[in-house]
């Protein structure tokens, strides 16, 4: 089932997820539908927090980034051919390498889209959709997708990273966002 996706200003998105057990309610359900409204808004990565639930679960496809790449653009990331993974419980554990700009956007800020410095390589603990334990360390594309979805569990956004003054400049936007005045092709909900 396609969840809607919670929008910019609804207070889910700025709590801090709650750790959960393998008697989650509902647990493998959410899990799909989370795949199902990921792919169905073209996303890369969505967060239980998008789909009003303050938890630490989140999934990734980094792979159909590469899968879409432009023959000229392979081999210029070392995550090729990406990673696809349902993440539960994450924790980083260590961020490495330099920080690099990416041009960001997020299914819960849409229309809007900046360049994030973020760190090359991310070490996270976590366990997987059958709750076995991983300590696992990710680079490139995946590990920005991981940080990006790694901080809607932490109730953060990527435009938290952004300068003041260039939040101040998207205020107008970010406000029609929270009232429900912006054009998506995938369902959302707004904060009443």
């Amino acid at each position: 089932m396609i969840l809607p996706i919670v929008a910019y200003g609804s207070p889910v998105l700025r709590k801090v997820g709650e750790d959960i057990t393998p008697e989650y309610p509902g647990l493998q359900k959410l899990v799909e539908d989370m795949w199902e409204t990921m792919y169905a808004s073209n996303g890369v990565g969505i967060a239980a927090p998008q789909v009003n639930k303050p938890i630490r679960l989140f999934v990734i496809d980094s792979e159909q980034i590469f899968e879409n790449q432009e023959e000229d653009e392979k081999g210029e990331y070392p995550d090729e051919p990406g990673y696809k993974g349902v993440f539960i419980n994450a924790h980083v554990v260590d961020l490495e390498g330099d920080e690099w700009a990416y041009n960001e956007g997020c299914l819960s800020i849409p229309k809007i889209r900046e360049d994030i410095m973020r760190r090359e390589t991310v070490t996270l603990n976590y366990v997987d959709e059958n709750f076995t334990a991983h300590t696992k360390t990710f680079n490139g594309i995946t590990a920005r997708i991981i940080l990006h979805e790694y901080d809607h569990i932490e109730g953060k956004l990527f435009i938290d990273y952004i300068k003041p003054l260039k939040r101040t400049l998207l205020k107008r936007k970010l406000d029609d966002i929270t009232k429900g005045k912006v054009n998506v092709d995938y369902r959302m909900s707004f904060p009443k």
